[in-house]
């Protein structure tokens, strides 16, 4: 699955095959290429079902695509990291626009009308919601509008001969093959994006193979042109994911001054009722479901204090699991509700952070690692075992916890 998430910039690979001593012969490479298929992934793919007709279908005129990004060709080493010039993130609160947000609940609730019998059925088979089957449909693909244009084997082949994560690719590239021979695939090329992620939900092949789901009745599970297919599949991989079927996603809440931002995170949670206890409450000023309050339930701040605050239910993980972004998990859930419930925006304003290099935030994780915290993995990106890291370093060094990185924590939060 796993969409379009990254701009592709070729420049580097442009200097690699122009400079001097170090330039490569693309013409040896692309026999390379085709040694590399019949020789590795031919008898892979042989032993996974795939007979000889298909194999040589799916590579009919395939030649490497060049303009793919995390190339290493034959004879080069992987580019190393460069600082980085640009800023990397900017405020959480660009995520959710007007315009996807808007765009993303009209058309899903003109497709919950003209695709209700399948939603209703997939809910009734799996527990997901309707609701939120859209969400994730409508973010993947625009409810299958979004031009998916890549044939598949020349992006896995591509990849899985000369990437920087070469053996998972190759692995995807036989499930692939694996799909076509099983005849789900139109009878075209298989259209996937730049990733190798496949049709209108996106789903990479190996995850086609384990959660993809025939929703129409015709024997085949055609996530590129059924809808019924897609919506079934969606709802498959969701309830394998572990999705709670009556529990909602989560919910916006209100966070007292008193309840700090280091509790963020899906390994602190808590009986609902126990937050209530600490004086949170809905910002919607309704009650908390009463089975809700049963229910194990985490405290989830993506800007931390500068922007809306929440309690995820296990389901918002089930959302993570399609996607590991906080960020798409919240659209989802939200555009879920504004499509079923006629919701509004977030209550809480979000606020004017972010805008650092990736190069600063690694520098500051890189620190804060230094001094016994876990911060998740030095990437230079703000996940939640980061946030709370800055905010327990905040109160520990007599600051108020404000659990997200800024401008004026470069000096203080050094290596």
């Amino acid at each position: 699955m796993f969409l379009t998430r990254l701009v592709v910039c070729t420049a580097l690979l442009t200097m690699v095959f122009a400079s001097g001593g170090h330039a490569q012969d693309k013409a040896k490479i692309e026999r390379q290429f085709q040694s590399w298929l019949e020789q590795t992934v031919w008898p892979r793919a042989r032993a996974k079902g795939v007979k000889r007709p298909t194999f040589d279908k799916a590579f009919a005129g395939v030649r490497l695509n060049w303009k793919l990004p995390d190339l290493v060709p034959p004879g080069s080493k992987a580019p190393k990291v460069r600082k980085q010039t640009q800023a990397e993130f900017g405020s959480p609160g660009k995520y959710f626009n007007a315009g996807s947000i808007n765009g993303a609940t009209s058309t899903g609730r003109t497709m919950a009308k003209r695709h209700a019998s399948a939603l209703k059925a997939t809910e009734r088979k799996t527990g997901v919601p309707g609701r939120i089957i859209l969400a994730i449909w409508g973010r993947e693909s625009g409810y299958g509008r979004v031009e998916i244009p890549h044939n598949v084997f020349e992006v896995l082949g591509t990849k899985g001969f000369m990437s920087t994560r070469a053996p998972y690719f190759t692995d995807e590239l036989v499930a692939a093959l694996q799909i076509a021979q099983a005849g789900h695939a139109p009878g075209t090329s298989m259209k996937s994006s730049w990733a190798g992620a496949l049709g209108q939900p996106q789903f990479m092949p190996s995850n086609f193979l384990k959660y993809a789901a025939d929703g129409d009745g015709d024997g085949r599970a055609d996530i590129w042109r059924s809808e019924a297919d897609t919506i079934a599949s969606i709802g498959q991989y969701l309830a394998k994911h572990g999705w709670q079927k009556g529990r909602d996603w989560g919910f916006e809440v209100t966070l007292p001054a008193s309840v700090s931002c280091t509790l963020e995170g899906p390994d602190q949670g808590q009986k609902i009722r126990e937050w209530v206890k600490m004086g949170i409450t809905r910002t919607s000023q309704k009650p908390f479901p009463a089975h809700e309050l049963k229910g194990e339930g985490y405290l989830m701040m993506p800007a931390g204090r500068s922007g809306p605050a929440f309690i995820v239910t296990p389901n918002f993980y089930a959302l993570k699991d399609y996607n590991t972004s906080d960020l798409y998990a919240l659209f989802v859930g939200h555009v879920g509700d504004r499509i079923q419930y006629g919701a509004g925006g977030f209550k809480a304003r979000w606020g004017k952070v972010g805008g650092l290099l990736r190069s600063d935030v690694a520098r500051m994780q890189q620190a804060l690692v230094q001094q016994g915290h876990d911060v998740g993995g030095i990437d230079g990106l703000p996940g939640f075992k980061t946030r709370r890291s800055i905010g327990r370093w905040q109160e520990a060094t007599g600051q108020t916890a404000t659990c997200f990185p800024d401008a004026s924590m470069k000096k203080r939060l050094k290596p």
